[in-house]
């Protein structure tokens, strides 16, 4: 026998386990909102930019044959600025409390197709930080990469600022609740369906009809009981049963 669900019996479903629905959902916001403001610790992202060009000429400046070779070095640009021959003079320059290694985790370069320029991106707890390390990186790079590659023009374009009230890029509190809603009413549909499919109890006269196939002949009635009384009088059953010869009342 081939079952089928209309639209009127889900919506029933989930109309008789909306409870659970909006509980499981209130309780997912809910975890999100403290863990987002309260155990999570925000983390500030700061960013700078550099320009690479290989020769100061002007000529040569706008030679394609030139710019299309400082473009494929950029990656090559990159990677020297997470390296540890500029990242170790960093963490000195700045008597920071951790490793190249681990400093690099923070850093991040990326830049446009086609582009000279790398932007260097630095995140960390603290919005001060973030911006010295990433100004501090930019300009160490400047000083260092003559001395690695035939590079003499560097240009930092924009320096990393701390403004008034820097906002941290994460954790984004309205967006994890708004995650969070989703994923919890997305759980309590998905319970709900599966609470009803497990439920294989008859309650009402259609499931008979449904399930069983079976006519219904009647329904019996839920009875209350009666309430016993409580000011009757029982009878006497101690009276003395009159002898022979006597009469009632002698």
């Amino acid at each position: 026998m081939e079952e089928t669900i209309s639209l009127r019996e889900l919506f029933a479903v989930l109309r008789k386990r909306l409870w659970l629905i909006v509980l499981i959902t209130i309780i997912a916001a809910t975890v999100s909102a403290v863990i987002s403001f309260f155990v999570l610790t925000p983390v500030y992202e700061s960013k700078t930019q550099i320009l690479v060009n290989q020769a100061k000429n002007d000529q040569q400046l706008y030679n394609p044959q030139v710019v299309q070779t400082n473009v494929q070095l950029i990656n090559t640009y990159n990677d020297i600025i997470t390296s540890p021959a500029i990242l170790d003079k960093v963490v000195k320059e700045l008597k920071l409390d951790e490793s190249s290694q681990s400093l690099k985790g923070q850093i991040q370069v990326t830049s446009a197709q086609d582009s000279q320029v790398a932007q260097i991106v630095v995140q960390d707890t603290s919005a001060k930080r973030a911006a010295d390390i990433a100004n501090t990186t930019a300009s160490v790079f400047q000083k260092q990469v003559p001395k690695l590659m035939n590079v003499d023009n560097v240009k930092v374009l924009s320096k990393a600022a701390l403004g008034e009230n820097p906002s941290p890029v994460k954790p984004q509190p309205l967006m994890n609740v708004a995650i969070a809603i989703v994923v919890g009413l997305m759980v309590g549909v998905g319970l709900s369906f599966l609470l009803e499919y497990l439920d294989n109890t008859l309650k009402t006269e259609q499931d008979i009809e449904n399930i069983l196939e079976l006519p219904v002949m009647g329904v019996i009635t839920t009875i209350k009981d009666v309430p016993k009384a409580t000011n009757v009088q029982r009878p006497d059953l101690t009276a003395r049963v009159p002898q022979r010869g006597e009469t009632f009342g002698s």
